[in-house]
Formats: structure tokens, C-alpha cells, sequence
């Protein structure tokens, strides 16, 4: 099955024959078995034919941090904040992270299939056709594998592309209060082999953070995940510079992400190494902080830049890639052409996928939107009104 799309208005993508971001107009694309399989100003007969009717055609978002494994959502994390508890507070007061332990450990694995289901639905309603998703609310050995269990059979099932992360380390669980490295041993000794045998998971994230693991307990992890085959990625320097982003360059992590706080010393290490800052501006919006990552100074020091989510039930209940672009150009001054950059190529090379997605180019899954829109800023200047008029996964139109 074929299909062609004509009367493309603006199109958008990253051209890795130049290494920048292109824009075409007057040009029509073919598509075969699900991949692009021509671009230009006529590409000859298909057997469907979608008239774009002028508008705006860009590659499908990719969300490269995610963690939608959770049961419920947690609304009074919210209401403790919006009374002027910060999220450390509430995490101190039993909040946060270890507030979503028991609905997680105590779900069927169908319940947590439904729930995840439902939201990746929407994650590709927004336009997001790649996803990285992460396990770490379960926070002991089976209810770790169940969160994978379930993305690796939604992963067979629906449309979305998952690559999926084991996050173990995303706090000290309840049980193990006082004794973090006590639990350090658990991830490394039980839960990251019992992960490797299961096969699912691609990544090893840790959360390497005052208060959660430190730049000790986080090597050994990541490093017990390298021996297993898990690569690693980071969760650094979140809330103050606690060299979680000189781990992350030490170790070969693909990404760290949100370095709110990150010294120039971790970020020039970063990218000696060749490490992607993965930049997560809804969570400080949804925070309601201030302090968002210093894109300028992150991209003078010569960092690939990638945008995401942090979809997650807590700090970021954000799921419109949309949506993060706005606060990209608004707070972090991204220009609105980078900022699509960072969403899709980037985002496709921080998951290792730049090969296959993330940019509109033969030979690439045809993972498109079509915008009700005539150019690209319009993308950023809606925020809020989604003008999604086609979501094209795989070749195929999906909503």
C-alpha cells in the first residue's frame, strides 16, 4: 500500500545530508510500506492520495522522557503545592515519588495496561509517535518487571513506537528508609540481572540527586547496568549541582536530563563526551519554579539539545509535546526552529533512532503531523490550541 501527499504547504525537518533544519514548499511525498520513499516536486502515482490542502507538514514529535507507569494520579502532591509546599516537602512528608509505590505494586497487570493505554492514546493525539517510557514506581523486583512487562506488550500493540527504561533508581522505597545503599544493592544485585534475563529494557535511568542517590550509589548502578547491557542515561542535576551531569559524561550516558542546575564543568564534560542534555521545561512550569535550564549557556558550551515531556504523575502532568515548545521559546529563548529540532531529530538521537525517525528523509518511517498551520512558528504561538489536522504514523493515518 502506497499512499502520496500532495499540496504540502511549508515542510519542516532536519536534513542530516547538511546537518540542519530545512524548509521545502511546492514538494509531495511518497510513501511506501510505511516509509518515505520519495520527496520532490512530483513523485509519481500511490494508491491514496492525502490533499494537505497548503498547510504545514513536520515530522511526528519524539518524547524522549517519559514515565507513565502509575496507577493514579497524585492531585494532592498538587493542592500541598499550590499551598506553598515545595516538591521536596512533599516528598519528605510522604509525597512524591513513593505516594505512587503501592498503586503500582498492587495493580494487575491488566489495570496498569489499561492506564497506559489510555495514555499513550493521547501522547499520539498530540502528535508524539515515538515515546520513551520509564519503569520506577514499583520500586522492588516484580512490580519493576510488571512496568515493563506492560510497556513491552503495549510496545507490540500500538501505534506509538516505545523504547523502554528501567528506573529503579528513581527513589529509596519505603522499606529500605535509611538505607539507601541497602537498596542500591537490591537494584544492583536482584533487580538490574532480573531485568537483563527479561530482555525488555533497553536503558538504565537513575535520579542522581541530594535527597534521592548520590554520585557514588549512582555509578555503581549505572555501571552494574552497562555490565548487563543497559545503557545509561541520567536524571541530573535537578536541583542543584550535585555532578550527576560529570557522571553522566564519565560513564558514556546518551543523555542527561534537566540540569537545571548543572555547573559549566558538568556541562563542558557533557559534551566532551558526546552526552545529549535532554531539557524538561514543563517540569519547572508545572513546579511553578522559575529557574529553567540555561539553554544559552548549554548550547555555547556546544551541546546537543533535546526537548521532552517528563510526562509523570507528580511533577509534570504534561503530555503535548506542543505545549513544551511554547515553554522552550518562551522561558528558555529556544528559536522555534530548534526547538522542533530538539523534539524530533534530537530527540530521535538521545533514544539512538536518528536512523529511522525523528526527520522527514528517504528511506525513514513516514512518523508525520499535518498542522492546520502555514508555518512552523505557529507551532509555539498556539500553546494551547493543538492545531493538529493529521497524525500520520508508519504511513498511516492514525487519528
Amino acid at each position: 500500500m502506497s499512499l502520496k501527499l500532495t499540496n504540502i504547504g511549508e515542510l519542516v525537518t532536519f536534513d542530516s545530508s547538511i546537518e540542519k533544519m530545512v524548509t521545502y514548499s511546492s514538494v509531495e511525498i511518497a510513501i511506501e510500506n510505511g516509509r518515505i520513499a520519495a520527496i520532490g516536486t512530483t513523485v509519481g502515482d500511490c494508491d491514496e492520495l492525502l490533499d494537505c490542502g497548503g498547510c504545514l507538514l513536520t515530522p511526528g514529535f519524539v518524547d524522549s522522557h517519559t514515565h507513565p507507569v502509575f496507577l493514579n494520579g497524585r492531585e494532592n502532591d498538587f493542592a500541598m503545592r499550590l499551598g506553598g509546599a515545595t516538591y521536596e516537602e512533599i516528598a519528605t512528608a510522604g509525597g512524591g515519588i513513593v505516594n505512587s509505590i503501592d498503586g503500582v505494586r498492587n495493580a494487575s497487570e491488566s489495570t496498569l495496561y489499561s492506564r497506559v493505554k489510555s495514555r499513550l492514546d493521547t501522547f499520539l493525539s498530540f502528535g508524539t509517535t515515538t515515546i520513551e517510557c520509564k519503569s520506577g514506581y514499583g520500586l522492588n523486583t516484580g512490580s519493576e518487571l510488571k512496568s515493563l512487562k506492560v510497556l513491552d506488550e503495549l510496545n507490540n500493540c500500538h501505534e506509538i513506537d516505545i523504547i523502554i527504561t528501567f528506573m529503579g533508581a528513581h527513589a529509596c522505597p519505603p522499606e529500605f528508609s535509611g538505607d539507601m545503599d541497602g537498596y542500591v544493592d537490591i537494584i544492583c544485585d536482584e533487580m538490574i540481572p532480573a531485568v537483563a534475563e527479561q530482555g525488555i529494557a533497553k536503558y538504565n535511568d537513575v535520579f542522581c540527586e541530594k535527597g534521592y542517590f548520590n554520585v557514588q550509589q549512582s555509578r555503581k548502578i549505572l555501571k552494574t547496568g552497562k555490565k548487563y547491557g543497559l545503557a545509561p542515561r541520567v536524571h541530573a542535576d535537578e536541583f542543584e549541582a550535585s555532578g550527576a551531569a560529570e557522571v553522566a559524561a564519565e560513564l558514556g550516558a546518551v543523555s542527561a536530563d534537566h540540569l537545571m542546575a548543572a555547573s559549566n564543568d558538568g556541562l563542558r564534560k557533557m559534551s566532551e563526551a558526546g552526552v545529549i542534555a535532554t531539557l524538561l521545561p514543563g517540569t519547572t512550569f508545572f513546579l511553578g519554579k522559575t529557574r529553567y535550564a540555561p539553554y544559552n549557556r548549554i548550547r555555547q558550551i556546544g551541546l546537543d539539545i533535546s526537548l521532552a515531556t517528563d510526562y509523570n504523575p507528580g511533577s509534570c502532568h504534561i503530555q503535548s509535546m506542543s505545549f513544551i515548545l511554547s515553554l522552550a521559546c518562551i522561558y528558555l529563548h529556544i528559536p522555534p526552529l530548534e526547538a522542533l529540532k530538539a523534539a524530533t531529530y534530537t530527540a530521535a538521537k538521545s533514544l539512538d533512532l536518528h536512523n529511522t525517525v525523528g526527520s522527514l528523509e528517504i528511506g525513514k518511517k513516514a512518523d508525520m503531523i499535518l498542522w492546520n498551520l502555514k508555518e512552523h512558528v505557529g507551532i509555539p504561538y498556539n500553546i494551547v490550541n493543538y492545531p493538529i489536522r493529521q497524525v500520520i504514523k508508519s504511513g498511516r493515518l492514525v487519528n
